[in-house]
């Protein structure tokens, strides 16, 4: 944990907690995040650690402190009882002003122009929800809103975009709220409804036994969008990632190269399953791996696409098998054969810094153009794939053309 406990001054004169984690930075738009019904624990206060990343000053209040400040529950069936007692008796009315005086503290320290958002996790996603249209917050993200049928009407007073993650298996939040809440905001331009197929109530937590990977990547993804629309702050991705590859093929430097990810980060390329994890990792395969085995390629550009945390490159490399390459031939003695690959890299950011790389091409092939696969035997193909990309007047369907493409010429 990197961020501190910090007093906030209520609405009614009282005081109340809550954990504030800063970006490295020290500033950047106001993010208010919202509890489960677990209270503010662990899990919580790491995800605020995770938005500072993103480049967030994030205040994450104690809403049950009116109940009992300080609760603190994991996620045991025990537990979960346990929490379920205290949602019974939850104030949302004075909860809502607890988060009202939390977006002050934030403004105070920002500037009274400062924007913030609400992002809430199930009873926090209702929190978030209702904020979007009583409280003044310039962007709201609801996830898995339990609780959200006790409020209606509440749709038309909202001002702010709005982003809802539904999850389809939730039993907590049936479909019937799901589609209550769609038609309730059909009118309303900035909101944006997701339904993750196959996710159950409480997706995005790592510590719970309905944690969804692919889910909660596409959903983050999804907030960090319209937060970076709405209220900021924006990246110079194609800049950060330049820079990323600079210190890999021109300064040539490992060191350089980790110090743009963040310390937890990762590269898989995905055909051969390697790469590293974390600082430590990366920099030996950078330094002893990566780099020295990739200079002298040359990166053909075909196109990019930069969204909000995240980068698709894709490429031509060319380069000549002229040693060992343990990230493409692992294990190949060099057969000094000229290689033209079609790759695409898929590069994620957390805030200013990468957070993963994953990369693809065609094993197959690489490996026909090296000599291992003979494609005169197999349906792949070589370097004419790569051709194929950059230039796409070359014809298709040349694969075996007379066995199968053929026998359909002529036919409407």
């Amino acid at each position: 944990m990197s961020g501190t406990t910090i007093s906030i001054r209520a609405t009614d004169g009282d005081s109340f907690s809550a954990y504030r984690a800063t970006p490295q930075s020290g500033r950047g738009p106001g993010l208010i995040l919202l509890h489960e019904i677990f209270g503010l624990n662990r899990r919580l206060r790491e995800l605020a650690d995770l938005y500072a990343e993103e480049g967030y000053v994030v205040l994450a209040p104690d809403l049950f402190r009116r109940i009992k400040p300080g609760i603190e529950l994991g996620y045991s069936p025990e537990e979960f009882e346990t929490a379920l007692s205290y949602y019974r008796r939850f104030d949302t009315v004075q909860a809502l002003r607890d988060i009202e005086a939390s977006i002050g503290a934030l403004r105070a320290t920002g500037g009274a122009s400062a924007k913030v958002g609400a992002i809430g996790f199930s009873l926090g996603g209702t929190l978030a929800y209702l904020a979007a249209a009583r409280l003044p917050v310039d962007a709201a993200i609801a996830y898995y809103p339990a609780g959200l049928e006790e409020h209606p009407g509440v749709a038309p007073s909202i001002r702010c975009p709005l982003t809802v993650h539904f999850a389809a298996e939730d039993k907590f939040v049936p479909a019937g709220v799901r589609s209550a809440v769609k038609q309730a905001l059909a009118d309303h331009d900035d909101a944006e409804i997701y339904v993750y197929q196959g996710a159950q109530h409480g997706f995005c937590n790592r510590e719970r036994d309905a944690f969804d990977r692919a889910s909660l990547s596409l959903a983050h993804s999804r907030t960090i969008g319209l937060l970076r629309r709405a209220i900021g702050p924006r990246f110079n991705l194609e800049a950060l990632w330049e820079k990323h590859l600079e210190g890999e093929f021109v300064t040539c430097d490992a060191d350089a190269t980790v110090k743009t990810m963040v310390p937890d980060a990762y590269v898989n390329h995905v055909p051969t399953m390697i790469g590293g994890s974390g600082a430590q990792q990366l920099n030996r395969y950078y330094k002893y791996h990566f780099i020295p085995q990739n200079q002298g390629a040359r990166l053909i550009p075909v196109s990019r696409t930069v969204g909000a945390d995240r980068i698709v490159d894709e490429f031509v490399s060319c380069f000549v098998h002229d040693h060992v390459n343990d990230t493409l031939l692992p294990g190949i003695a060099p057969t000094f054969k000229e290689i033209r690959l079609p790759l695409v890299a898929i590069v994620q950011f957390r805030g200013d810094k990468l957070a993963s790389e994953h990369l693809y091409w065609d094993q197959a092939s690489l490996l026909a153009q090296v000599g291992i696969l003979d494609k005169e035997k197999l349906p792949i193909t070589g370097a004419e794939a790569a051709e194929r990309v950059l230039d796409h007047e070359l014809p298709l369907n040349t694969l075996r053309a007379d066995a199968w493409w053929k026998s359909s010429e002529g036919k409407s």
